[in-house]
């Protein structure tokens, strides 16, 4: 058994989480929802297993470092860390019907990880700027944030298709989900927890910056964008603490501030050069 496998079912069962959620909510079939907990969780223990596996045979090969040091590496953890807060944030409310939001994009990452990362996907020798201790603290603290806006990004797309349904029955799969304002509330929380957690990573990225760069920030793309990205968030809970902006106005800023952590992960390897490069 090799961490490759056990990383490759754990995309099918992400991709199985999905549909039973889904099914669950457009056929109203509650018993559904529970099954797609279960299979949340089986997938969560079997990558916990194969992050932890692929961990100990980068020491098996001589390399020995953290499963974080890359494109291919980086995805797995981020679907990690979605399912993660979603099955606390279940836990501790017991609503089960956003199911499909996490478990839809675990799978997205995954399936992108497992096809479109090419070399990434095997071990390989940390080069000298990812030699640090600092590693881990920062990109774990970074893809909680990422994954807990990812998860507010779906949430705002149903808050902006649930706004206008009724609590009744008759009006289809939406009437099934939380009602506007729960979505609201749920997605603010979202918001807090990544917005937390991406201003440690900042941090600790700032340190390790200066431990390996000399200088605790240096304009890099990765760095400005991820400070763009955290101001548009900052900007976000001021708003809505400051001036009561609530509903629309937060779900569009929400995906507005997604699509700068995308750039930030994706567009910045991609199109832009810099200190950050080898993240590719």
């Amino acid at each position: 058994m090799t961490s490759s496998l056990l990383l490759s079912i754990t995309t099918f069962i992400y991709l199985l989480c999905t549909v039973l959620y889904v099914a669950a909510v457009v056929f109203r079939y509650r018993p559904l929802l529970f099954a797609g907990t279960m299979t949340a969780l089986g997938g969560f223990i079997i990558q916990t297993a194969g992050i932890i596996l692929r961990w100990k045979e980068s020491y098996d090969m001589g390399y020995g470092h953290a499963p974080l040091s890359n494109m291919y590496e980086s995805l797995v953890f981020g679907a990690w860390s979605i399912i993660a807060i979603y099955l606390v944030f279940e836990w501790r409310s017991r609503q089960r019907a956003l199911g499909f939001v996490p478990a839809g994009m675990a799978f997205i990452a995954m399936a992108y990880a497992s096809f479109a990362t090419g070399m990434d996907a095997k071990i390989q020798p940390l080069v000298p700027a990812l030699k640090s201790n600092w590693l881990i603290a920062h990109v774990i603290t970074c893809f909680l944030g990422y994954a807990a806006f990812a998860v507010s990004f779906g949430l705002s797309m149903l808050y902006l298709l649930r706004k206008d349904v009724k609590d009744n029955p008759g009006h289809g799969a939406l009437a099934f989900l939380p009602n506007a304002r729960q979505l609201d509330s749920i997605n603010y929380q979202m918001i807090v927890f990544g917005f937390l957690w991406l201003s440690v990573g900042i941090i600790t990225g700032s340190v390790w910056a200066n431990s390996a760069w000399g200088t605790y920030w240096s304009w890099d793309p990765k760095e400005t964008w991820s400070l763009i990205t955290w101001f548009i968030y900052a900007a976000l809970l001021h708003a809505r603490t400051m001036k009561g902006w609530q509903g629309p106005r937060v779900a569009w800023l929400s995906m507005i501030g997604f699509a700068c952590v995308l750039f930030t992960y994706f567009g910045v390897n991609y199109l832009l050069s810099g200190l950050h490069s080898y993240g590719r």
